[in-house]
């Protein structure tokens, strides 16, 4: 898409343009969010950080915080036993 030509002018000439392609199949919803600036300017950096997007952070993070609130998760009684046992004995 060229920067130089308004979208009146590329639509009206049927030009190509690339459209961003979601990150994901799953359907979205969006929603509204009001934040601090401080913690939008941190979400953002922290995004930068990782390389991806600061919509794409949250999400994960929104994700990690739901799944962590599920008290119906199954964990084996193996890998507890080993967190236990790294934590009797520090690496």
């Amino acid at each position: 898409m060229n920067i130089d030509q308004n979208l009146s002018e590329l639509l009206a000439n049927g030009a190509d343009v690339d459209i961003p392609v979601p990150d994901t199949a799953t359907p979205m919803v969006s929603r509204s969010l009001r934040l601090p600036a401080d913690l939008y300017e941190q979400l953002h950096a922290l995004a930068a950080e990782r390389g991806i997007g600061a919509t794409t952070l949250m999400r994960e993070i929104l994700a990690a915080g739901v799944a962590s609130a599920d008290n119906t998760a199954v964990v084996p009684l193996a890998d507890v036993q080993r967190a236990i046992a790294s934590l009797a004995h520090p690496a």
